[in-house]
Order: structure tokens, then C-alpha cells, then sequence
């Protein structure tokens, strides 16, 4: 496969659309130039596809997982919306083994899209070492995972 035939998943609120909880967009100049070097760019948000609405009570991982169990997700509300975050990280899943895609550029800091950080649960800001939900389910599919700072890797 050539460059110019590369599919990238990407974090839909970083190619501009308001998809994010708060209901705004985080637009990345250097996401859109990545369409200037030839990848073919495929917006998602784990998020919406899991149901949730836009805009929606943040939410964060409650704990991290063990082993043999999942993470659990609460909003700021404290409603459970584990499922949500699941179901969106499958859907990210089937896309992009239905596009061939084995790489994908997600927002640092989400509790779904996460890929060094993300925030530690307790709604104060906080963040430590961590994964969201999609990326790793993605990483535990062999699928390479950056954040939006992290281009220079790609």
C-alpha cells in the first residue's frame, strides 16, 4: 500500500467537528495537512458511536482494569456509562479492521482516545499514565495509536 492510499483513523473533534462532550471541536492544522501528504483521513468518535449524545457530562475511567476485568467510566453526574464507552471502542474496532486501517491518531487526555494520559477519575483535572477505552482496545488489536502530539512519529 502507498502513501497515498493510507487510511488513519482519526479523532473526529480533531478534524473539526463538534462531536466532543462539551459539544466544541479541537481542530488540528497538522491533522488536516496529513490530507496534503496523501493519507486518507476517517473522522470517528468512539463516543458518539457508543450512543452517548453530544454535548454530554464529561466523563472519566473510575479504575484502572485488572487482568480479568474492564475499566469502569462515570460522568461528572455519576451515571455509569461503561457500556458507552465499550460499545463505541468496538465500533472504532470494526472500522478499522472494514478499512484496513492500522494506524490511528486519537486526542491525548480522553477517556476514550487517551494514549499516554488520561484523566484520574476524580473530576479535579488530574492526570496520570494511562490508556482510554478505544485506544486500548485498538493497541490489544495491533493497531498503532498516536496523539495529536505525537505526529512526528507517524
Amino acid at each position: 500500500m502507498t502513501i497515498s492510499q493510507t487510511p488513519l483513523l482519526i479523532s473526529a473533534c480533531l478534524m473539526g467537528e463538534k462531536v466532543r462532550y462539551d459539544g466544541k471541536a479541537l481542530p488540528h492544522t497538522e491533522i488536516a495537512a496529513l490530507c496534503d501528504q496523501g493519507y486518507v483521513l476517517i473522522p470517528f468518535c468512539p463516543e458518539v458511536a457508543g450512543g452517548l449524545p453530544v454535548p454530554r457530562a464529561a466523563a472519566e475511567i473510575c479504575n484502572k482494569a485488572g487482568a480479568s476485568s474492564r475499566c469502569c467510566v462515570k460522568n461528572c453526574a455519576g451515571d455509569d456509562v461503561t457500556a458507552q464507552f465499550y460499545q463505541g471502542a468496538e465500533a472504532a474496532l470494526t472500522q478499522v479492521k472494514k478499512d484496513g486501517i492500522a494506524t490511528a491518531i486519537l486526542k491525548e487526555g480522553s477517556p476514550s482516545c487517551g494514549s499516554r494520559q488520561i484523566y484520574d477519575g476524580s473530576f479535579s483535572g488530574q492526570r496520570i499514565a494511562g490508556a482510554g477505552i478505544t485506544t486500548a482496545l485498538l493497541q490489544a488489536h495491533g493497531i498503532r495509536v498516536l496523539s495529536e502530539l505525537r505526529l512526528d512519529e507517524l
